[in-house]
């Protein structure tokens, strides 16, 4: 039987030494992710926003440009609030999903461990007459034996009524309860 091209296997300290490099290299490229982010902010910002030259400004133009930046700071707020509605809407929905999910799959089955069985327990188990009988549960029972109720017969009433009226009825009554 050709198991095809076997894996070349690595050794503990070849592993180490590759995660390492690994994770020296995602840390530089983390950091250069970052300052990639930093440089691009401040380029939109110097474009959106060109430095102010206040100097030289007369007070009604100051007030304009207070006033063009109140406008712009609005533009900036309402665009922010719409973004942050969006945003708690799309997350309420994610949830919402998330639980029908979990109530469409039931609750997680636990992993179970898997039981190594030579095949010596296998045979002997498929060959052995001990193990092939089910056991009788009846059979280690104990056998109670039924008291049949005592019937009484059915007479006429009223032969009974005579039978325990005054005090010798009431005292066959008191002696039956004896």
């Amino acid at each position: 039987m050709s198991e095809g091209p076997k894996k070349t296997k690595y050794s503990a300290t070849r592993r180490l030494l590759l995660k390492s490099k690994l994770l020296k290299k995602a840390a530089s490229m983390l950091v250069a992710e970052i300052e990639q982010k930093k440089q691009e902010r401040e380029r939109v910002v110097k474009d959106c926003f060109p430095p102010l030259n206040l100097p030289g400004l007369s007070v009604q133009e100051l007030q304009d440009l207070c006033k063009e930046l109140h406008r712009k700071i609005d533009v900036v707020d309402e665009v922010r609030y719409d973004t942050e509605v969006k945003v708690v809407k799309n997350e309420t929905e994610v949830q919402s999903l998330k639980e029908k999910i979990f109530g469409l799959k039931g609750t997680k089955r636990p992993n179970l461990k898997k039981v190594k069985k030579t095949t010596d327990d296998m045979l002997g188990a498929c060959s052995d007459p001990s193990k092939l009988m089910k056991p009788d549960f009846k059979a280690k029972l104990k056998t109670v034996k039924k008291e049949d109720e005592k019937k009484e017969e059915v007479t006429d009433w009223r032969k009974n009524v005579e039978a325990m009226s005054g005090m010798d009825g009431r005292k066959k009554m008191f002696n039956a309860g004896q």
